[in-house]
């Protein structure tokens, strides 16, 4: 997709880039998602909503969460899940979006871009619940349905966008993605026309693309665990300054010199592989088992096989090949010291590492008290990372869509040791395989912070669709309230 573009200089006026159009009208008649699609969509919510709950358990995520000005309150705000912190609707976004994402532990799509769907969470439950709670003497009260309607939608904008659009390799976060999909299912939600749905469109555009200076060495941080929560902050802004009347920036993609695609990426205009539909959310990645970056996911699985294969005889490992995919070897292929939880959960070798000495991989693997065991480094420093052509075409095969990774471990006697798996657990072709993995993990979650009573309620309403669908917004994100954060 693309348009013709006149020279920076020439002040006529043209129809509003063809992308943003077809962004608004997807957004404006789009009601035909399949049942896949609707039930996985609900297995995404609650599977985000868990991570999030999990995400409190941490000192560094709580610290982030809040009103932006201390002590500042909103009345009868949106409900910060697991807290009782009420919020505008911008902050709730932040907040939201940054406990969904905090842990790398929700949903994923890998394609050219890569990314996390459910970050748009952060703007859908708050944009929502702000209508239900503020605006329905203006608009009718919305149900989790619509919820549902609008990650479909949003997953959507993202992963079509991510299949041929790399931001990656000019230094672009993904989570531009996040941004531009939260906006425009924000505006919709908040009662936008198609009109204000293209002018919040361009305003998102228009601030260009975070850098991913934040999750590669020598500079990965705690950024990269808010990025998306400010990605969906930005998104509810521009979704309700459209709402008040802003103005738009009709060619802010494709104006010659100032445009996002000659300023932003490199002079290549952004190009879509099919229509908007609901593929993305058919074929949703979950990390059921593992939290860890998802080009990892496999490594970890066939680290884990390895485990009972291989513990008894550690010390005499002579040398490891890690055979992976051109995104994790671009990613996730770290070697030399790791300087915190977020360097570490985005290290290939540092995840291999710790489930061939525990046989498992859980978020505190990635602390201090943990990082300091000898073994680890040992084992890191045995590895070598290559990648397999193979895995990286299947990666990209849109009927495969492959995250594959093999290990194999030289012994000083000669002898060796493999496994190999193309597919997670989390992947579509193992789908019935992962849902009651999914309902565990959502159990074991809310265990670590609501009463038995509480995680009981919740998890019955979340098996039963009728029940979720037809529940007004603001009911549910009231069931999530708890105690205050101290």
């Amino acid at each position: 997709m693309s348009d013709i573009v006149k020279p920076a200089d020439d002040n006529h006026q043209r129809s509003p880039d063809a992308l943003l159009i077809n962004i608004a009208d997807y957004i404006g008649h789009h009601n035909s998602a399949s049942d896949e699609a609707i039930e996985t969509a609900r297995y995404a919510l609650f599977d985000a909503l868990g991570c999030a709950i999990l995400a409190l358990q941490t000192e560094e995520c709580c610290k982030r969460l809040g009103p932006f000005v201390r002590g500042t309150t909103f009345t009868n705000g949106v409900p910060v899940p697991g807290t009782q912190y009420q919020l505008e609707p911008i902050a709730a976004a932040f907040n939201i979006g940054t406990q969904v994402r905090w842990l790398d532990y929700n949903d994923t799509w890998l394609a050219a871009e890569w990314g996390h769907p459910s970050d748009n969470l952060g703007a859908i439950l708050a944009c929502a619940d702000y209508r239900n709670r503020h605006l329905c003497s203006d608009l009718p009260p919305l149900t989790m349905r619509d919820v549902i309607d609008a990650m479909i939608q949003a997953y959507e904008i993202q992963g079509i966008l991510a299949f041929e659009n790399s931001f990656n390799r000019l230094g672009i976060d993904h989570v531009i993605l996040v941004k531009i999909a939260s906006t425009a299912v924000a505006t919709m939600l908040l009662g936008g026309d198609r009109e204000m749905i293209i002018n919040a469109l361009s305003n998102a555009w228009a601030d260009g693309g975070t850098l991913r200076s934040y999750r590669h060495a020598p500079n990965t941080g705690w950024r990269k665990s808010w990025a998306a929560g400010d990605a969906t902050s930005r998104a509810v802004r521009h979704a309700l300054m459209a709402i008040n009347g802003e103005m738009g920036y009709p060619n802010t993609l494709t104006t010659a010199q100032w445009g996002f695609q000659d300023a932003c990426f490199n002079q290549q205009p952004l190009t879509i592989e099919r229509p908007f539909g609901c593929y993305v959310m058919e074929n949703i990645l979950f990390k059921v088992s593992y939290p860890v970056e998802f080009h990892a996911q496999t490594a970890v699985e066939c680290a884990v096989q390895l485990q009972q294969k291989i513990t008894s005889k550690i010390n005499q490992i002579k040398q490891i090949e890690l055979h992976t995919q051109n995104a994790a070897m671009r990613i996730i292929n770290k070697t030399g010291p790791l300087h915190n939880h977020a360097d570490r959960d985005h290290s290939l070798q540092y995840a291999v590492a710790i489930a061939l000495i525990f046989g498992t991989l859980e978020s505190h693997h990635y602390g201090d008290e943990i990082a300091t065991d000898p073994r680890i480094d040992q084992l890191r420093n045995k590895m070598q990372v290559f990648e397999d052509k193979q895995f990286s075409v299947d990666y990209l095969d849109a009927d495969k869509r492959a995250i594959g990774n093999r290990i194999i471990i030289h012994f000083e006697n000669g002898t060796t040791e493999t496994a190999c798996i193309e597919y997670p657990i989390g992947h579509r072709r193992r789908r019935s395989d992962a849902m009651p993995l999914l309902e565990l993990k959502f159990h074991h979650n809310l265990a670590q912070h609501y009463t038995t009573a509480q995680k009981n309620s919740l998890t019955t309403l979340m098996l039963d669709q009728v029940a979720l669908h037809t529940m007004p917004v603001d009911k549910f994100m009231d069931l999530w309230r708890t105690n205050p954060i101290t």
